[in-house]
């Protein structure tokens, strides 16, 4: 745990003495806190598939996205501490509930426990492949200690502009540090694998979600994705952009995006060329999409 002694695992830098409780960037001491383990089914479909993904949602964020959809747990504000043995016991349980995969939703201010809890966790007979979703604001040095361990790479690509970075969550150099990020983590698991169900083995995904008004950093993410990775990741076109109350205070955030506009990136990303995507149709852009965090098998 000494990583977390002078905490520098995501691009904050914030230096926080985690093991004796100051509180990082992300909210997080070095004590786990989950606020939910269960299956989920609103992934992308080679990672839901019928059974579902074994999503487990860690509390904090090194983000701080002012439009988060997932506020309450991001901000540390739900969430049950937990010790790393558990968090072994609750991968294995997501295995018996016949999970597709182990979904580490915002894991990255814990990856050394993560990575201490999959270890245990395999010699105890856990099989699954390891999703690291995340959101896309990553440190290289922290992501090659999980080459092995992650199978298959989750991330958000949010925002080419500096500009929109800095106003909504609080970023600069987004777009160096995620891209960087991507480069290593298609470095690791290299070109998509499927299994016999359609389930994917290894890869990388990359999700952008659509934000209202931006229409064109949009496109120029999609670009950057298609002309620098083309096949060897997979795009994923979210449009479940939803208004909740924090974005009052910005109003050309306090709207869903229209279909016309989703429809003119969804088809900007086709005249291109991409062919390997996942696009999001009927009404997605809704909180019913978001899940209790109430400690549902934590």
């Amino acid at each position: 745990m000494n990583l977390l002694k002078d905490c520098t695992l995501c691009p904050r830098n914030c230096k926080a003495d985690r093991v004796n409780g100051q509180v990082g960037y992300c909210k997080g001491t070095d004590e786990l806190v989950v606020a939910r383990a269960a299956l989920h089914m609103w992934e992308e479909p080679c990672i839901s598939g019928e059974a579902g993904s074994g999503t487990v949602f860690f509390s904090g964020c090194s983000m701080g996205c002012v439009y988060c959809q997932n506020k309450n747990i991001a901000a540390a504000k739900a969430g049950k501490r937990i010790t790393i043995r558990r968090l072994s016991e609750i991968f294995i349980k997501l295995q018996e509930k016949g999970a597709n995969n182990i979904n580490l939703v915002t894991p990255s201010h814990y990856v050394p426990q993560i990575i201490q809890g999959i270890t245990i966790a395999r010699e105890k007979g856990l099989t699954l492949p390891i999703v690291y979703n995340c959101s896309g604001y990553e440190k290289v040095d922290t992501l090659q200690l999980l080459e092995g361990i992650v199978s298959v790479y989750l991330p958000d690509f949010k925002y080419m502009s500096d500009d929109i970075a800095r106003k909504y969550s609080n970023c600069s150099s987004y777009f160096e540090i995620a891209s960087k990020a991507i480069a290593e983590m298609v470095r690791q698991v290299g070109e998509p694998e499927f299994n016999q169900s359609g389930m994917m083995k290894k890869g990388v995904i990359v999700r952008h979600l659509t934000l209202p008004g931006y229409l064109e950093d949009s496109k120029n993410i999609i670009k950057y994705l298609y002309e620098t990775f083309g096949d060897t990741i997979y795009i994923s076109v979210m449009n479940q952009y939803t208004p909740l109350p924090q974005v009052e205070q910005y109003p050309e955030l306090n709207r869903k995006i229209t279909q016309e506009e989703y429809e003119e990136l969804v088809d900007y990303a086709i005249e291109i060329g991409v062919e390997n995507g996942f696009i999001q149709e009927g009404e997605t852009a809704s909180e019913s999409f978001i899940p209790e965090f109430n400690n549902e098998g934590v």
